[in-house]
């Protein structure tokens, strides 16, 4: 029973893990073999991913934003898109090299075009390789494949491309493929009963059939693997691994950096079993473009493979042909990425801390360096080179409002308000406490009052209505949004109030919304209100526009003081030489 328990225990880990699952575990082994006698869920700290930190996404609109449910980045400069809606709708957008868009043709696209082959069919993994070609399986355990196929990495059985998305059906029909992993220009699909199927390029035996000949149709990768349960598989660029259910760890295909954790660096046409990790039981483990993590079930953190950016964490740039541990003076780590097509690698441990190193933006960063993100994409989001996805990433959008949007939910609403505002006629409904504690001015008038003279409703008859509820919705926004005429009323009401904060907001809207005709109204308020640094813009606005502004009316309308003072300033500056 416990060995039976062990294995689901590892394999829900690790289907949790390629499908993005908010689930996590940690596994206690009770003898070489990794068994497990119960399960213990870790809840992870939720993270919000703002898909709008990849550049690609920025040419989406709010509402096609705030659609998306998952979402992948991918192809050698970050250029394509797909995405899912949460209507099962799929979407692409993008450059289309090799026909990675699956749109039927080979035209590169800004507006989202819909996948209609895909739309229903509930995607939960996908991959992608360097051509780049693209696969991905279904809920249903269906897979389907298109793009670059020069290396039948399609699984098709031929070598033409594929413009739109295809099911792969050879030896995976009668199977439910769980998991996708794409090397360069090779695939790898893993099934439900813990078969590893793989086909494509296999110039270094990353296809795991013995030879060194390209492989058209999916192949179960067997040898060692052919009584083993597979939880796990991953792909560098001409590399593959696997995870078994007692943890053990198989790499197969080329290891000219050691990135297969061989102790040598031959390549290997079959798997062969990563020995250096006897007696620990991995849990998770990914590949970059030629090096290795590995996450044991005491969230231990192993690296092996290429170094050349530091990816390996290990403090120098020395290639490591067998797993070395890292990070070992940090606390528990709960999730490791690396990607194929870079040399970036992160780590996110249990109090919710994300580290990055090796190539992070050009540089290389040798050992695990502490970020301020709160999830492992966005360091690929904003180091990786190029900025793709590791994984196909599921976006939660919060149905709760934070504190802020609460707070501006309730502006003027008469159902929670406890104070009103009377100004030309029209109310204004306002929190008392949300006034005391914005505004020093507020805080002063609430105190002189004793509770049961406090009115209901304060009349305000200084300021105009515009004015005044611009003010009050600043006191629970923090922005302003009025034209510059409107915010000369404002600067004034800011200048009584003593808001220092809400005069510079105001001086920038009036700055931002200068013209020829309310130029001199504005330089008029400058000065009334004291605002020195709005008054020099104004003034040297009107100087550069000097002939067409003494033309409007505000110039004549200007008192004699004023208009004196200017001329004077306006002469000094050489503004009437000839």
């Amino acid at each position: 029973m416990a060995a039976y328990l062990g294995l689901v225990c590892i394999k829900e880990f690790h289907q949790n893990i390629s499908t993005g699952s908010a689930e996590w575990m940690t596994a206690l082994p009770i003898d070489k073999k990794c068994q497990l006698t119960y399960r213990n869920y870790m809840k992870p700290n939720i993270v919000m991913v703002d898909v709008g930190k990849w550049p690609i996404f920025t040419l989406l609109s709010p509402q096609e934003i705030a659609s998306i449910r998952k979402a992948c980045v991918f192809g050698t400069s970050a250029n394509e898109a797909i995405y899912v809606t949460h209507n099962d709708e799929v979407f692409v957008f993008g450059l289309n090299c090799s026909n990675c868009l699956g749109t039927g043709d080979n035209q590169s696209t800004i507006v989202p075009k819909k996948l209609e082959a895909l739309c229903g069919k509930k995607i939960n993994n996908l991959s992608y390789g360097s051509g780049p070609h693209v696969i991905l399986s279904t809920e249903d355990g269906e897979v389907y494949a298109w793009g670059h196929n020069g290396y039948s990495q399609l699984g098709n059985g031929t070598t033409n491309q594929g413009i739109t998305p295809v099911q792969v059906c050879t030896n995976l029909l009668i199977k439910r493929v769980i998991e996708v992993a794409c090397g360069s220009h090779h695939s790898m699909a893993l099934s439900s009963d813990g078969d590893v199927y793989a086909w494509g390029y296999n110039n270094c035996g990353q296809v795991g059939s013995g030879s060194t000949a390209n492989q058209p149709t999916p192949r179960k990768v067997s040898n060692c693997l052919q009584t083993k349960m597979v939880v796990s598989i991953a792909c560098g660029q001409t590399s593959s691994m696997a995870v078994i259910d007692n943890g053990e760890v198989y790499g197969w295909g080329y290891n000219g950096n050691g990135q297969l954790g061989l102790g040598n660096n031959g390549n290997q046409l079959t798997p062969c079993r990563v020995a250096a990790l006897h007696g620990v039981c991995v849990l998770q483990i990914t590949c970059g473009y030629a090096h290795t993590l590995a996450l044991t079930d005491e969230g231990l953190l192993y690296s092996w493979g290429a170094n050349t950016y530091g990816q390996l964490g290990t403090g120098n740039k020395s290639n490591q042909l067998s797993p070395a541990q890292i990070m070992m003076e940090k606390e528990r780590v709960v999730e490791i990425a690396a990607c194929h097509s870079s040399h970036t690698s992160a780590a996110k441990t249990q109090g919710g801390q994300v580290y990055m190193w090796g190539q992070c933006r050009g540089q290389s960063v040798v050992l695990p360096h502490l970020t301020h993100f709160t999830c492992t994409d966005d360091v690929f989001a904003c180091f990786s080179t190029p900025a793709v996805m590791w994984r196909l990433l599921s976006v939660e959008h919060e149905d709760s409002l934070t504190v802020a949007e609460s707070l501006k939910k309730e502006f003027d609403s008469p159902e929670t308000s406890d104070l009103k505002f009377r100004v030309d006629g029209k109310y204004i409904h306002v929190h008392k406490a949300v006034l005391k504690i914005r505004c020093e001015h507020f805080r002063t008038m609430f105190q002189s009052y004793w509770n049961e003279d406090m009115k209901e409703v304060i009349e305000i008859d200084q300021f105009s209505y515009p004015v005044y509820r611009a003010f009050l919705e600043y006191l629970y926004t923090d922005s302003v949004d009025l034209p510059p005429e409107d915010a000369i009323g404002l600067l004034d009401l800011a200048t009584s109030y003593c808001e220092n904060r809400l005069k510079k907001l105001c001086q920038h809207i009036i700055k931002r919304g200068i013209t020829v005709e309310n130029a001199f109204s504005l330089l008029s308020a400058a000065v009334r209100y004291d605002a020195e640094d709005l008054e020099e813009f104004c003034f040297k606005f009107c100087v550069n526009h000097l002939t067409e502004v003494t033309q409007t009316a505000a110039f004549w309308q200007m008192d004699g003081p004023l208009l004196k003072e200017f001329i004077a300033k306006a002469s000094k500056c050489g503004a009437f030489k000839n």
